[in-house]
């Protein structure tokens, strides 16, 4: 059976991401993908590293807090990372929650103040 690996140009067009953004997930650890030469191959687990990391960015986590939680996976296992995980997801709720709120009072804010205005002209 063969193992799907993919090159670096395959990677970015499969995850939809810039080589910028590729290399810097790389630098920063994320990543590692298999080298040979000059060439980057990306193999399973790197396919699921990335699939995490966009889901985790895509909820507002910050790199170095998705980082730390792939982290937990390699040195204490799946039921840590999962624990970190609902503590990580409680917090960021908490945090969506506080921003819809101020975007919610900002909304009105415009819009009384729209209508303020439209009255005044009207």
């Amino acid at each position: 059976m063969t193992v799907k690996r993919l090159s670096f140009k395959e990677m970015c067009a499969e995850f939809d991401v810039t080589p910028r953004t590729l290399r810097y997930y790389e630098y920063i650890e994320l990543l590692s993908p298999e080298k040979e030469g000059r060439s980057r191959f990306y193999g399973p687990k790197e396919l699921a590293r990335m699939t995490l990391i966009l889901r985790g960015r895509r909820f507002g986590f910050s790199l170095e807090d998705i980082r730390q939680w792939l982290l937990i996976y390699e040195h204490e296992g799946t039921e840590a990372q999962m624990r970190e995980w609902i503590s990580l997801a409680d917090r960021q709720m908490a945090e969506l929650v506080e921003q819809k709120k101020q975007l919610e009072e900002t909304m009105n804010e415009l819009a009384e103040l729209r209508d303020s205005t439209a009255k005044t002209l009207g």
